[in-house]
């Protein structure tokens, strides 16, 4: 059973009351988006707030909104977000982002996308909006991207392997490029089980690398603790 919260060297994430705990998909985005000279970013489906706090965490001069459509995770993520020295510049919305209608444009938006699309769904109702693509679609996140973003925005996502494929497939009908792909392997003799992908309507050279979880169990891979140095205890 997940503990109630997670401890972070610079802030803790409360999550009792959230549907999808703190775990490794949103530490790798939060900590892998590049916002080095972004000035907005938006943080859609929020969460315990993590990746807006992590971004926030990453750039002093970074303006955060973050939305949530279940009100639950909603009310948590802004009492995690209040609970830090950077909840001046985070900024939480409740409802769909289909509604969302900001008066900026974002630098970049970041997405921990639902991602089982045609599965069995979970019993409870808050983990399956969290979990599947009920409220929010493939598209509906590429359409509310294009409407968001600034004409040289980028959206980074992450999704498992097979789902990633289908993803970029549908996001070059949608004339959108791949700038970069990051594929994640669990250790270094197992197949990957997810890939981070950042995308923008602007075509750029393809980056491609690889980040490895653990070398064994409990023993972090270099390139995924250089990754995340600036978060977890331990390292």
């Amino acid at each position: 059973m997940a503990n109630d919260y997670f401890q972070f060297k610079q802030f803790t994430i409360r999550q009792e009351r959230c549907a999808m705990k703190v775990g490794t998909d949103g530490v790798l985005l939060g900590a892998w988006t590049d916002v080095t000279h972004a000035r907005r970013l938006l943080d859609i489906g929020t969460g315990t707030g993590l990746i807006a706090i992590m971004a926030a965490q990453r750039n002093p001069e970074l303006i955060i909104d973050a939305i949530e459509i279940d009100p639950a995770a909603f009310e948590q993520a802004r009492e995690n977000a209040n609970s830090t020295s950077w909840r001046e510049r985070i900024h939480l919305f409740q409802g769909e982002v289909q509604a969302f209608a900001p008066p900026h444009k974002y630098d970049i938006i970041v997405c921990n996308p639902p991602f089982f699309i045609n599965s069995t769904k979970n019993p409870e109702l808050n983990r399956t909006l969290a979990r599947h693509c009920e409220t929010l679609s493939h598209e509906d996140l590429l359409q509310v991207s294009d409407n968001l973003l600034l004409p040289e925005g980028k959206l980074c996502v992450i999704l498992p392997v097979n789902e990633a494929k289908h993803f970029i497939e549908l996001t070059q009908s949608k004339k959108w490029f791949v700038n970069k792909l990051s594929t994640v392997y669990p250790t270094p003799n197992k197949a990957p089980k997810r890939q981070l992908i950042e995308l923008s309507k602007v075509k750029k050279h393809l980056i491609k690398d690889s980040i490895t979880l653990e070398i064994e169990r409990h023993t972090l891979h270099e390139s995924y603790a250089n990754l995340t140095r600036d978060f977890y205890l331990k390292l």
